[in-house]
């Protein structure tokens, strides 16, 4: 299996699943980036490769820009690397400073300065991706146009795509660009459905809370755009910890995954992605463990396919309560 991302020059395909950069580079504070964080970001990153995961996932904002800061020093280290792997990043996001509250940026001047500042944190040339962040309720769509297409241009972005969009704004932007967008990326997981529940409870009581708006993964599908799934581990909600946990759902469902782990002799963290690997959308899961172990037992994910059945079964007990 792979992702439906474009291909990056003579890397022969996407990994199905992607590795999320967020807990690189030392943690969320003012520490200076350590030669520590240096070699752990290099573990982390030969470890999803040997897994099978050649996508890598950051965000300017990350560890205050720390963790794209250790990714690059490991690819100065070994450049090679950069040849074997696909590099998006995101930007559109400002925390609050002396100016004002956090908030979302799509002016010119700072789309354009974080990208190149991810670039030279990077050191690389080029983004495989950019995404954006988060909707901005106060982005000019001819300037944000101009921007992007500027940006590809350039050679300083390869592709575009967005982040915790629906498909109306996602429509809105493409209709200032003159490139495809390429990617989504959601909130997904077996513990946060509302994508799911969306196209299951349609002309039922439920269908006014599920808090999606409908018809988001057709547009996607529709207009080949990868969609690609945020927090897809669900912090490690069935994991061990869920056999104890208050919610009967949370851990009903642990109980099944914890069976499906030793029928198909993999760890559960391959069970929870499987979940979404089973969906025919096509869903790159976007993990974010810094656990060694755990990158690998998510790498095995790819190994198995759940059966209709299994696949019901771990939606209906993760809802808790049957389908309409």
């Amino acid at each position: 299996m792979s992702s439906t991302l474009p291909l990056r020059g003579h890397l022969a395909q996407a990994g199905t699943i992607a590795y999320g950069c967020m807990g690189l580079g030392g943690g969320w504070n003012n520490n200076p980036l350590s030669q520590d964080d240096i070699s752990q970001a290099h573990q982390v990153i030969d470890a999803a490769l040997e897994a099978g995961m050649n996508v890598f996932d950051h965000a300017d904002i990350y560890t205050f820009n720390k963790a794209e800061a250790a990714f690059g020093e490991v690819l100065k280290q070994a450049p090679a690397l950069r040849d074997n792997m696909y590099l998006q990043s995101k930007c559109g996001i400002r925390f609050d400073d002396e100016q004002g509250v956090k908030r979302y940026d799509f002016a010119a001047d700072w789309v354009t300065s974080s990208v190149e500042g991810s670039l030279k944190r990077l050191n690389t040339e080029q983004l495989d991706v950019l995404l954006l962040h988060r909707p901005d309720p106060l982005m000019e769509l001819d300037e944000m146009g101009e921007t992007l297409n500027a940006l590809h241009h350039s050679g300083k972005i390869a592709h575009v795509g967005v982040s915790n969009m629906n498909q109306h704004q996602i429509a809105y932007l493409q209709s200032g660009l003159s490139m495809p967008i390429v990617a989504n990326q959601l909130e997904m997981s077996l513990a946060h459905m509302d994508w799911l529940n969306d196209g299951v409870v349609v002309n039922t009581g439920e269908a006014a809370t599920t808090g999606f708006t409908s018809g988001t993964l057709e547009y996607c599908r529709t207009h080949n755009i990868q969609l690609q799934a945020w927090g897809c581990l669900a912090q490690g909600k069935f994991s061990q910890a869920g056999l104890t946990a208050d919610d009967a759902a949370v851990r009903k469902t642990t109980e099944y995954v914890m069976q499906l782990a030793e029928h198909y002799n993999v760890p559960c963290e391959a069970i929870v992605l499987a979940f979404l690997l089973r969906h025919p959308a096509g869903i790159q899961p976007v993990i974010g463990t810094t656990n060694l172990k755990r990158i690998a037992a998510c790498g095995q994910a790819t190994r198995i396919q759940l059966t209709r059945e299994q696949w019901y079964n771990l939606y209906v007990y993760s809802r808790g309560q049957e389908l309409p």
